[in-house]
């Protein structure tokens, strides 16, 4: 939990956007996080890995001169701690306008293996973690008739290929769930943005099978992030050729599709 004094709270004349990211100690989830809190948001920043948060945290408040991020060290597969650090962020943050689902893992079994416990993790973690945040946030938000959610999915739940098939399952179903999430919020007055990212340059890249093309930084990443937040919009690929070359594979035959290697 956080230790770091209690940011500045919101009022009329100082009305501070308040940001939760869960997965925020490095790659896309530190560099938003770094973006955020530059573009005025107080941030609680959630992750497993108390000696990264902490460093990230220093070094963002460091920056701004200011106390813009408070840390708290949580693994988004115990569920059942969700619903106590949720009321507990929003107090120290005193208020919620954004909440950003970050965390993932990928676990690829190689071409010839079949690897059920990784699977399993990977349904755990960006699934069900996923849900067991999102939910209470958006009936909080669904009350409130206010707020944003932005989910990090990615272009390998687009189409289910050969090379790591639970990476593929838990993606797409976190692309639909948060679909879902959007046509209940949307008249509400709740803006919900899939994100989807292609190869990014981070620890989670090295997990990837094969050629990585169109490889951007984290940087460029939460740059396109955060101009879909402030447009509000529903859906993005980073960088943006994904969204045409993943148009091209989703409309490729089946027969055809399932002969490709990758």
């Amino acid at each position: 939990m956080s230790d770091s004094p209690k940011p500045a709270q919101a009022t009329p004349l100082n009305p501070r956007r308040r940001g939760i990211i869960v997965g925020a100690s490095d790659g896309i989830g530190a560099a938003l996080a770094r973006k955020l809190a530059k573009e005025g948001y107080t941030l609680a920043l959630v992750a497993r890995s108390k000696d990264k948060l902490n460093a990230l945290s220093t070094e963002i408040n460091s920056s701004v001169n200011d106390t813009r991020t408070l840390a708290y060290v949580h693994d988004v597969s115990n569920y059942a701690e969700v619903p106590a650090l949720l009321s507990k962020i929003v107090a120290d943050l005193g208020g919620l306008d954004l909440v950003v689902f970050m965390a993932g893992v990928n676990f690829p079994p190689g071409l010839n293996n079949y690897n059920f416990e990784g699977d399993r993790q990977m349904i755990e973690v960006n699934v069900i973690g996923a849900m067991a945040w999102l939910n209470p946030v958006s009936e909080m938000f669904q009350n409130a008739k206010a707020g944003q959610i932005v989910g990090i999915s990615s272009v390998a739940g687009d189409r289910g290929r050969i090379g790591n098939p639970g990476y593929n399952t838990s993606k797409a179903a976190l692309t639909t769930y948060l679909e879902a999430l959007r046509n209940r919020l949307t008249r509400h007055g709740v803006n919900v943005l899939t994100v989807k990212p292609g190869f990014v340059k981070t620890e989670m890249m090295k997990a990837a099978q094969g050629s990585t093309p169109f490889a951007i930084e984290p940087e460029k990443a939460a740059d396109d992030i955060y101009k879909a937040m402030s447009k509000r919009k529903q859906l993005i690929y980073t960088a943006s050729i994904w969204r045409w070359i993943m148009l091209v594979i989703q409309y490729i035959p089946s027969v055809i599709f399932r002969r490709m290697s990758f």
